[in-house]
């Protein structure tokens, strides 16, 4: 007997392009068994799809390995931070802050 399959979206973002593969996955498969299965590793060979953090939505999934996927997620393959947002907010404000001292300096 076949086994009900669903559509689900596998996308990536890579800092030259974009890619959106929708694909036909049977039920139950994980969140990480989608993105493995889809062929996108094929188009970037760099990606370490055994590892590489998983969302959907916009939400990271804790245990993609596990987790199954439903009928229309969009699962996201998320890039590592070049810079970490906090810092580089902490970098701007004491910029920002020197910049104010040196103009009321003058």
């Amino acid at each position: 007997m076949l086994e009900p399959m669903i559509e689900v979206e596998v996308v990536y973002a890579a800092v030259d392009r974009q890619v959106l593969l929708s694909v036909a996955v049977p039920t139950g498969t994980t969140v990480r068994a989608a993105v493995k299965g889809c062929g996108i590793g094929a188009q970037f060979p760099e990606l370490d799809l055994d590892n590489c953090p998983l969302g959907i939505f916009g939400k990271a999934v804790a245990d993609p390995g596990k987790q199954p996927v439903r009928a229309d997620d969009r699962i996201e393959i998320y890039r590592p931070l070049l810079a970490d947002p906090k810092e580089v907010r902490r970098l701007r404000a004491a910029k920002a802050a020197q910049a104010r001292a040196r103009n009321s300096e003058s």
